[in-house]
């Protein structure tokens, strides 16, 4: 007598449902629990065993989410010839992400629970200081630019911004003065003020693309 095991294929639509309806519980400050974030959903509790081997398995896929998603937007950004446009585009599309997940995007930075794959977060940042390497080859950056530390003072400028925003006190305006805080940052490393201010001023749109 033969007999064989049926294995059950796990279905991503139920991990992403219950990770957005963590996120959602998040947004309206109700207290997410094993019980509390299948409740609704016709899931059982072991739903959360089965796709993320408990609460913090949860917490470190939402933190994941949040890098996957800013990853494919940045990604999406379709790449010029002016590579300073390009750098001001991917903050445009940082913002643009961190917008439309406001609670995955403050899930990102929870340390707390690590992360189920870091070179996510790193993949990000090197988008940054790819387009930062192109900025020096095209002769709009000095030689001697650190395109790392380019990449990330880019990066904290469009953080801070949405930081401010996404959770008070600033109004979706002030998105604005991220593109004169760029064109400093920009000029500093050796493009000329007018050729630089237009360049960001063509890049940078998150009001636009939020």
């Amino acid at each position: 007598m033969y007999s064989c095991t049926v294995v059950r294929t796990k279905n991503p639509a139920v991990r992403t449902q219950l990770i957005e309806r963590a996120a959602q519980m998040l947004r309206v400050r109700e207290p997410v629990t094993l019980r509390s974030v299948v409740a609704g959903t016709g899931l059982s509790t072991m739903a959360v065993y089965t796709y993320f081997g408990g609460m913090d398995g949860l917490w470190r896929a939402m933190r994941q989410e949040g890098f996957t998603r800013l990853a494919a937007k940045l990604d999406a950004v379709s790449l010029t010839e002016d590579p300073v446009q390009d750098l001001a585009a991917l903050g445009s599309a940082y913002v643009a992400n961190a917008l439309a997940d406001p609670d995955l995007y403050r899930v990102m930075f929870d340390a707390g629970f690590e992360l189920e794959n870091p070179a996510a977060a790193d993949e990000s940042l090197h988008s940054l200081v790819s387009a930062v390497e192109r900025a020096k080859g095209a002769g709009r950056f000095r030689a001697d630019v650190d395109p790392l530390a380019v990449a990330t003072q880019s990066w904290a400028v469009g953080h801070g911004l949405v930081s401010l925003v996404a959770t008070g006190p600033l109004p979706p305006q002030a998105l604005d003065h991220g593109a004169s805080i760029l064109t400093a940052l920009f000029t500093s490393c050796g493009d000329g003020p007018e050729t630089c201010r237009r360049s960001v001023g063509l890049g940078w749109r998150p009001t636009a693309t939020g």
